[in-house]
């Protein structure tokens, strides 16, 4: 048996995704606990998991160092984003489904223009892999938290990292905004959260 490394709802609330060291994602029905259909095609573990925000589309990332785009009404692979040179830790959509962020172990945060998998920039500050990536609600920014136990605040609209936070003695191991975009919460190997305005 595989252990799940990553789970995400459909924004509707009907379709559970999981990521498995299997290599596989499969989508299950979150009322029945019927699986679905199974997604197919990375070389290594499923480490993250995102629906879009209209559900048509999940994006999956692997120890195999991609990030993967499937059409979830025919299940078939849209395209696959190469260009970290490490494992790909973490992945988010933008509120309205334009852009995808990732995060990896090469201690980069990407920008990727979903429509045509073009990579629009790279983030480059972390001193250590990147655990996390979220979008605030409003879009316009990114946060990142990292093995070098930060977590920072990006632009997305420029290269810049607008904010530097230094809230943990060890590595931060997830970030999550709050709906309306105000807070910022944090998880720690430090056994503390934080939250930040």
């Amino acid at each position: 048996m595989s252990s799940v490394e990553s789970i995400a709802f459909s924004p509707d609330g009907k379709v559970i995704a999981s990521g498995s060291d299997d290599d596989t994602i499969k989508l299950w029905d979150a009322a029945t606990g019927i699986q679905l259909r199974t997604l197919a095609g990375h070389d290594d573990s499923v480490t993250s998991v995102a629906f879009s925000p209209d559900g048509k589309t999940l994006s999956s990332g692997s120890w195999d160092q991609t990030i993967k785009l499937w059409d979830l009404k025919s299940g078939s692979e849209l395209r696959t984003l190469t260009w970290h040179s490490s494992v790909v830790t973490s992945i988010a959509f933008s509120p309205d489904g334009k852009l995808l962020a990732s995060g990896s172990e090469d201690k980069t945060v990407k920008l990727w223009e979903v429509a045509t998998g073009r990579e629009l920039r790279i983030l480059k500050d972390h001193s250590r892999g990147v655990t996390s990536v979220t979008f605030n609600p409003n879009g316009r920014s990114i946060a990142s938290g990292s093995k070098d136990k930060t977590i920072k605040i990006w632009s997305t609209s420029d290269d810049s990292s607008q904010q530097t936070l230094k809230e943990h003695a060890h590595e931060v191991s997830s970030v999550a905004y709050s709906p309306d975009g105000t807070l910022l919460a944090c998880g720690s190997d430090d056994n503390t959260e934080c939250n930040c305005n």
